[in-house]
């Protein structure tokens, strides 16, 4: 695959896998939401980490504002759309990234956020994992191939495996600890993160629909209901549906 339209076209991208939601009582600055949303596959410092999640330090595309806004709202590529932050959240990532690591672009409004945003489609509506959203044949697909690319590292139950094991310590892919470490994110991150990065020896070397299925088969053994319609193997499509807790 050619990686040069999604450098040219990405500016954002998912957030660490095993890392906890912000809490939403914190002041949601732009930093705190660049480390809760991008920060995983941008680094920190903006220096990237792969031809895909590119370093956004000297980044030409933070120069268009809009470009920055129509990305996280609607999604490209790769990189899913993220629904649920608001237009204050995007003109504070979007300030945030154009000051940072050495960029010097000027500061973006909520207003200039709200006016761009009032040219695109409305977003889809949200959904959660526990509205039905996989089929039990594709958990069931998903559980026959999990077992070599991911229960090496984190356990063939998906608990994980914690620091004082012989095995690379991984977060858990399933259950309670699961859903509270990606509590408010959506699929649609989930979906890229793992399929971009993951293995960490191979990445990306499983056809795209069996990583929706391992990613059922993680719902499922999380305790969410399956439906009538697969997962799609669509990251913009899987960013209207949310990651929670059990009802």
């Amino acid at each position: 695959m050619n990686a040069a339209p999604l450098i040219a076209a990405l500016l954002f991208a998912p957030a660490a896998f095993a890392q906890t939601a912000a809490d939403p009582a914190a002041p949601q600055t732009g930093e705190a939401l660049y480390k809760a949303n991008c920060a995983i596959c941008h680094k920190t410092d903006g220096t990237g980490t792969t031809d895909v999640f590119p370093g956004l330090a000297g980044n030409e595309n933070l120069a268009d504002a809009e470009l920055i806004v129509t990305n996280i709202h609607q999604g490209v590529a790769i990189m899913p759309p993220f629904p649920t932050l608001t237009d204050a959240d995007i003109a504070a990532i979007a300030t945030y990234v154009r000051a940072s690591f050495g960029n010097a672009h000027p500061a973006v409004t909520e207003a200039e956020v709200a006016a761009t945003r009032a040219t695109l489609d409305p977003p889809a509506p949200v959904q959660t994992i526990w509205d039905g959203v996989f089929t039990q044949a594709q958990a069931d697909r998903g559980k026959a191939v999990v077992g070599s690319p991911c229960g090496l590292c984190h356990g063939k139950s998906l608990n994980g495996v914690p620091d004082d094991q012989d095995m690379q310590p991984a977060p858990p892919l399933a259950r309670a600890k699961f859903l509270r470490n990606w509590d408010g994110r959506s699929l649609g991150v989930l979906y890229s993160y793992t399929r971009w990065t993951m293995p960490k020896s191979n990445p990306g070397f499983l056809p795209e629909e069996d990583y929706a299925a391992i990613i059922a088969h993680m719902l499922a053994t999380s305790g969410a209901p399956a439906g009538q319609t697969d997962l799609p193997a669509d990251p913009i499509a899987l960013g209207s549906v949310q990651i929670t807790p059990a009802p």
